[in-house]
């Protein structure tokens, strides 16, 4: 089918900046949050998002423009109800997502594609709250999304070939490079990485070397542009717990299963550069 018309679920980091992209690519995008207040916020991050594409050199101010005037933010779900694709992008609460899809179920057009954007949780358990599994997919963006190349696109038991094409081609059209993946929770590049990156927490509580010598051990010898520590601030010491968590619960793997200082790191508040302190201190000079 043609996709003309994208809704996207959540205006957070993630959602705005699939908003973002499917905008400049050229699609009528409508963003949902449940408040005035949060939907404002996404849109100033879109509308910074697009003015530093501009100082930058990514986008003329032409482009800018266009995409702002593609771009509507609303707090009302049945504004959705028109979009020919649906991403879902809110906080990894399971519950909350099956509850959001029922509701989007019985107000979209039965030919609508919904996808959701989860990191962990398997596309399958989700796609059973509505009565269109063979219209649903995984659609996995990568943080900051208008930057980041790679989009995970995952294929479920029930999906079906055209809509696994479809979704796969609308990736494309956004500029991203997808890769097929299946259905199991982390997909392929979390699958690998939440391992990696809990390995170098316990390396630190184990006196292995200090945090400083784990990241650069890792950007030097192996060639990263971010160490394992320094990549948890950034992703966010209290989404990666989260993560974990589901997938040891997923595959009941001790290489999954999060390590006690990184509980207690999130049970201290201490979530990485958005708090201002993780592994490292951000709150000083740069």
């Amino acid at each position: 089918m043609e996709i003309r018309r994208v809704g996207v679920l959540g205006a957070g980091l993630m959602g705005a900046g699939i908003a973002e992209v499917s905008a400049r690519a050229g699609y009528e995008t409508t963003v949902r949050e449940v408040s005035d207040d949060l939907a404002a916020r996404g849109r100033a991050r879109i509308e910074s998002s697009l003015e530093k594409a501009v100082e930058r050199q990514k986008a003329t101010a032409g482009e800018r423009d266009a995409a702002r005037g593609r771009l509507r933010t609303t707090t009302a779900l049945g504004d959705l109800a028109e979009s020919d694709i649906v991403i879902e992008a809110i906080v990894e609460d399971l519950d909350l997502k099956k509850k959001t899809y029922r509701e989007l179920d019985a107000l979209c057009k039965p030919a609508a594609i919904f996808c959701s954007n989860t990191s962990s949780l398997t596309i399958t358990e989700l796609s059973a709250a509505t009565g269109r599994p063979d219209r649903f997919a995984g659609l996995h963006f990568f943080n900051p999304v208008p930057v980041m190349k790679l989009v995970e696109v995952v294929r479920t038991i029930a999906t079906s070939p055209e809509t696994l094409e479809t979704v796969f081609a609308f990736a494309k059209s956004l500029g991203k490079e997808p890769i097929r993946a299946g259905d199991n929770s982390g997909f392929v590049v979390n699958r690998l990485l939440v391992p990696y990156l809990l390995d170098a927490v316990r390396a630190l509580e184990e006196g292995v070397g200090t945090r400083e010598d784990i990241d650069r051990g890792m950007e030097l010898g192996c060639g990263h542009p971010m160490g394992p520590l320094r990549l948890l601030d950034f992703v966010g010491l209290d989404t990666t717990y989260a993560i974990a968590q589901i997938m040891f619960d997923e595959y009941r793997e001790k290489r999954f299963a999060p390590p006690p200082l990184l509980k207690r790191m999130v049970l201290a508040g201490r979530y990485g550069r958005k708090s201002g302190r993780g592994f490292y201190d951000y709150g000083g000079a740069k």
